[in-house]
């Protein structure tokens, strides 16, 4: 009679599969291609970034003409430092840097970008609260439809500092990671966390006063 085998030896005999180490990423082979001087690996990776590029720099400068021209300053820096590229980040996070120094330094030159302070209260029409306890009440659905509400975002988007707007645009609507945006931004990453609820309250509170005013002017 041949011997019984239990579940845990059938364990033990099979083959012990090989482990794989995680595959590169597919941007770092067009890099080396590009500063091979492949211009067609360069012009590769600027197809499958510019449209993030330009959202980028369209929301923290809200200004079209700004943002493409930035977008074309940033990939005429990201060939010009190519050699600087060392492969330790994402490509696009890499490049995401370029764009957010770039549109930070036209804001800047305009001379129009504001600071508030972090501790600031917020103003309502009940008086003054801390803005860690701003709320978020109106049910903007309610009166509003979607192209509307988008718009009403966008505005209440650009009225952020521009602190602020840079770090909810990187994880709230380019969807980094809070490790990418600490990256990109050169910032540590409870320093991103802080500034994204910052931006968030102040966010909310912006757009619950715009519908509270809405409503009352509906009545």
């Amino acid at each position: 009679m041949a011997p019984t085998t239990s579940i845990a030896d059938d364990l033990l005999n099979q083959p012990v599969p090989a482990v794989v180490a995680d595959a590169p990423h597919p941007d770092l082979a067009l890099v080396a291609r590009a500063k091979a001087g492949d211009s067609a690996a360069f012009e590769q990776l600027i197809k499958q970034y510019e449209r993030q590029i330009f959202r980028t720099a369209l929301h923290i400068t809200q200004n079209r003409e700004d943002a493409e021209d930035i977008t074309q300053d940033v990939f005429f820096k990201a060939f010009q430092k190519l050699n600087q590229f060392q492969g330790n980040s994402k490509f696009s996070t890499w490049l995401v840097r370029i764009a957010v120094n770039e549109s930070l330094m036209r804001l800047r030159k305009r001379k129009t970008a504001r600071t508030v302070s972090m501790d600031q209260d917020v103003e309502t029409e009940e008086g003054a609260i801390p803005r860690d306890f701003a709320e978020w009440r109106p049910n903007p659905e309610q009166n509003y439809n979607q192209a509307e509400l988008a718009e009403i975002l966008r505005k209440t988007i650009a009225g952020l500092p521009p602190g602020f707007r840079t770090v909810f645009t990187l994880r709230d609507i380019e969807n980094l990671s809070t490790e990418e945006t600490a990256e990109a931004l050169g910032l540590s990453v409870p320093a991103v966390k802080s500034r994204l609820l910052r931006a968030r309250l102040q966010l909310r509170e912006r757009l619950s006063r715009y519908f509270r005013k809405g409503n009352e002017g509906s009545k």
